[in-house]
């Protein structure tokens, strides 16, 4: 005798229709989500692709840094200062100066995440600017956040190796997080660049960064 044939009970035949459905969205959710991180990630490429290179202000800066040097008094070291701020600022394109600029005035205005948001922006669009790091460490500086803000700095510094703002800056957070002898380091470097920078106080004798055998 033959095996008994077995037929199927309706609620057998919806159960088996469910899990195939299921079977199937499942592959569908994988394969939009494969779908969408692959969007997003060429999006985000495309995005900074289409930031130019940032502007070459090297041989400009190089002058500014001889004449500061040379400065004579503090009124107008501060003159060529702002000279240099005003090239550091000068973004690789019209977007990307809005997005700074904005950052700058939210940060003026105590509004640390309205600069975060357009400062995280500009560092997504245009990845090789050094500017945008400095800012936004400057604004977790403020917000006492100095594990983040000195790794922004440390990116500033890599783009730019001679930003004095960076190097004051990144002394400023070296002292924030208690490591004396490295933010002394970063100070002297700062200032052998610019002799007049405001921080120059904390190097002086007494003061926390002073050379080492110094301090009264």
């Amino acid at each position: 005798m033959r095996g008994a044939v077995r037929v199927k009970s309706p609620c057998t035949t919806i159960c088996l229709d469910l899990c195939r459905f299921r079977a199937t969205l499942t592959g569908m959710s994988r394969l939009s989500f494969i779908l969408i991180a692959a969007l997003a990630l060429s999006a985000g490429m495309a995005r900074a692709a289409d930031c130019p290179a940032p502007p070459d202000h090297s041989d400009q800066l190089e002058g500014l840094f001889a004449q500061i040097s040379a400065a004579e008094n503090d009124m107008d070291a501060r003159e060529i200062s702002n000279q240099m701020w005003e090239l550091w600022t000068d973004a690789p394109d019209e977007a990307a100066q809005a997005l700074l600029d904005r950052g700058m005035r939210a940060r003026s205005g105590y509004d640390f995440l309205g600069a975060l948001d357009a400062l995280d922006r500009l560092v997504e669009y245009c990845p090789d600017y050094a500017e945008g790091y400095n800012q936004r460490a400057f604004v977790n500086f403020l917000r006492h956040d100095f594990p983040a803000a000195l790794v922004d700095l440390n990116r500033t510094l890599e783009l730019s190796p001679r930003h004095v703002g960076a190097l004051s800056g990144k002394a400023l957070t070296l002292m924030g997080m208690g490591e004396l002898d490295e933010a002394r380091a970063v100070l002297t470097a700062a200032l052998a660049l610019n002799p007049w920078l405001s921080e120059r106080h904390l190097a002086a004798p007494g003061g926390p960064l002073a050379p080492v055998g110094e301090d009264l």
